[in-house]
């Protein structure tokens, strides 16, 4: 036994793993080694017998309880035998159905030859912002598949036959059997000869060839809700792809990409933007104009707002999509303006002002008179002596 890995090592989980967390490891590890998905490969069947015996023993309390024990002693014939006990036998599907359903199961059913929905035809348009806020109507234009007139859909030449498939008797599927690891098992696939459709045709219709449907170009209206946002995609229920054998359309997905606005930024449902506000009115407060997206509103600026200064508009965001009259909110950003370009009565004027509001404009010049003249520019720096004097 002291050639063989640790189970745990093999399944690659730690010793306190729980169940699901061994059997989401061994199905990750058998889907990938499993010998019908790798013909031929000695290497990955010895992986997959490697892992299917780590997880019969694993899988089962009592098996796991003694391999803890004893370790691999513990099945070396004297201390409990084969790992996988009464379950050696038995067949592969019996044992591991649920989690192979997938390979097993699942292949059967999407070979078979029932009804199909059709595939899902995808495209995108481009909406302004303020469509995507209180929705729009837009038209698209797509290739779609439709019946073919000449054949009304059965993909024969007009005079000629269908018949059924002599391989499949009809069913569109065809059984056969592989020798594995685990004995002879059954597998079902696709018919190779009428694709799975059941029928043979002997002369296909020459204007779809033999498909049964034709390409047409098709414009279609695609209503957009108020509060769609940007990659969010409007379903067209049984407008794609025709189903196979008697099954429905798929669907048409329109995604919606929204261009961005000079102005308005967007965050789910509120609204972010930022409004220019002249010194004076940020000292004195008064009146500005705020664009939203429902057109300009007045907004009453306060005495003293410092720049940066944020403002809340409630209800002036996007719409909710499950309630178009719930909406969000516009939130301004208020950047106060400081003059750069001041003409010479303007200059006296702030002069004046800063004058009566007793602020630091002449404070330098009032420092010197009070040192009497003495060199006080700390801020300059002194030219420094070369050399020589």
């Amino acid at each position: 036994m002291a050639d063989k890995r640790d189970y745990y090592e093999v399944l690659g989980v730690d010793k306190n793993a729980d169940d699901a967390a061994i059997k989401a490891a061994y199905r990750k590890l058998a889907k990938k080694y499993h010998p019908d998905m790798n013909p031929g490969d000695k290497e990955a069947e010895a992986k997959f017998k490697e892992a299917s015996e780590a997880y019969g023993v694993l899988s089962d309390a009592e098996k796991r309880r003694q391999y803890d024990q004893y370790g691999h002693a513990a099945f070396d014939g004297g201390m409990g035998g084969n790992p996988f006990g009464e379950y050696s036998s038995m067949d592969f599907a019996d044992i591991f159905g649920d989690i192979f359903g997938d390979i097993f199961g699942g292949s059967r059913r999407r070979q078979s030859n029932g009804p199909m929905k059709g595939a899902n035809l995808r495209t995108s348009v481009r909406l302004k912002f303020e469509e995507a806020v209180f929705g729009c109507k837009k038209q698209i234009e797509l290739d779609v598949k439709e019946t073919c007139k000449t054949c009304n859909g059965s993909g024969a030449k007009p005079g000629s036959s269908v018949d059924t498939c002599p391989k499949c008797g009809g069913k569109g599927k065809v059984v056969f059997s592989t020798q594995s690891f685990f004995g002879v098992m059954q597998n079902v696939q696709s018919c190779p000869d009428c694709r799975g459709t059941g029928r043979i045709i002997r002369e296909k219709c020459p204007d779809c060839g033999g498909s049964g449907y034709v390409s047409m170009r098709k414009r279609y209206e695609v209503e957009f809700p108020a509060g769609v946002d940007n990659g969010q995609f409007k379903r067209m229920s049984g407008l794609g792809e025709p189903g196979q054998n008697g099954g429905p359309r798929g669907d048409v997905l329109v995604e919606a990409v929204i261009d961005r606005h000079p102005i308005f930024q967007r965050e789910d449902r509120d609204i972010y933007s930022t409004v220019q506000v002249s010194y004076a009115v940020a000292a004195l407060g008064g009146e500005i104009v705020i664009d939203t997206v429902d057109g300009p509103v007045i907004y009453d600026v306060k005495p003293g707002t410092a720049t940066d200064t944020r403002v809340r508009l409630r209800g002036k965001g996007v719409p909710s999509l499950r309630d178009a009259r719930s909406r969000g909110d516009h939130y301004v950003l208020l950047n106060v303006q400081v003059p750069t370009k001041l003409s010479a009565k303007a200059k006296e004027l702030l002069k004046e002002f800063d004058a009566e509001c007793g602020d630091s404009l002449h404070a330098a010049e009032r420092f010197r008179e009070e040192h009497n003249g003495e060199n006080v520019d700390a801020g300059k720096k002194k030219k420094k002596k070369g050399l020589f004097g």
